[in-house]
């Protein structure tokens, strides 16, 4: 019974110390690094709302693109970029996917590979 208890305060130790310290990692990343910035005045959703369902929303708007024709949602992917994604010094947009930037971070931090941009453009200015 001694070996249960052990047990069980070792659990509930371990667990609440991670919670701790994968809340200060999250706060570190998300404050002021490339995943809160943004060029609109609000996403579509609430933060915690996009960070937990923005695929499900985005496999949604596929769906509706490819059986509908529906293309400009407010979930679409190119409204996405169009509005994470940011510019360098010469005003040019950097890739959401490229290093440092929206998604490829917050993927990265979450190690979740990215594979919509190997046929989406990663910016909303048009290939050329």
């Amino acid at each position: 019974m001694r070996k249960f208890w052990l047990f069980f305060v070792l659990a509930v130790v371990s667990t609440a110390v991670s919670g701790f310290v994968f809340a200060g990692q999250e706060n570190a990343l998300l404050s002021g690094g490339a995943v809160s910035k943004w060029k609109g005045d609000a996403c579509v959703e609430a933060t915690p709302v996009m960070r937990r369902e923005h695929m499900d929303f985005l496999l949604k708007q596929r769906d509706e693109t490819m059986r509908q024709g529906i293309r400009n949602g407010p979930y679409s992917l190119k409204g996405c970029i169009e509005c994470h994604a940011q510019e360098d010094e010469q005003g040019q947009e950097i890739p959401v996917n490229a290093s440092g930037q929206f998604c490829q971070e917050c993927h990265q931090y979450v190690a979740v590979s990215i594979d919509c941009f190997q046929c989406h453009v990663a910016t909303s200015e048009p290939r050329k």
